[in-house]
């Protein structure tokens, strides 16, 4: 994938709106290790790509902003194969 993927705040909210049974208004900007790996989840379904994250950018996730960053970042990276 080049360029900026389409990935924006709102999908992310809406994924855990999705898991939380929340209105999308009602969803907390933290996120924790469950919601996380459902997003990591959500997203290497929409984009067909698995996200090679390491140990630091996983623990540097602590808000819905933190993984939209880190997931752009790992979407936009190059693609191993």
């Amino acid at each position: 994938m080049s360029g900026r993927p389409d990935l924006g705040r709102a999908d992310l909210v809406s994924m855990l709106a999705e898991l939380t049974a929340k209105p999308v208004d009602r969803v907390p900007d933290r996120i924790g290790s469950m919601e996380l790996a459902w997003l990591v989840h959500l997203v290497e379904q929409r984009y067909d790509r698995r996200l090679e994250l390491s140990d630091d950018q996983l623990a540097g996730i602590r808000t819905v902003d933190d993984a939209l960053a880190v997931f752009r970042s790992s979407l936009t990276a190059p693609a191993d194969g």
